[in-house]
């Protein structure tokens, strides 16, 4: 999907990973905004999460998997992001 766009790289996949493992905990405690429907989370086994902070100082981040765009808002998070990047 994203294989020849600028930017994505080591950093690309360690804030991918990061988020795999983050993201459960962010999911408990807050509460997502879907904004597009996708598959159930049932039916998405396997498939690639691609997390994009949109805001670092508002915490605003975008959670991809399959068709589905999920917003999240967890400054935390985003911070931990932004230093795994890095």
């Amino acid at each position: 999907m994203l294989k020849g766009a600028a930017g994505v790289g080591a950093a690309g996949l360690a804030a991918s990973a990061l988020a795999s493992v983050a993201l459960p905990a962010a999911a408990a405690t807050r509460t997502p905004v879907r904004t597009k429907q996708g598959p159930s989370s049932e039916n998405a086994g396997g498939e690639a999460i691609v997390v994009h902070v949109r805001d670092a100082a508002s915490g605003e981040i975008d959670v991809f998997r399959g068709t589905t765009q999920i917003r999240l808002h967890d400054r935390d998070l985003a911070a931990r992001l932004v230093r795994a990047s890095r």
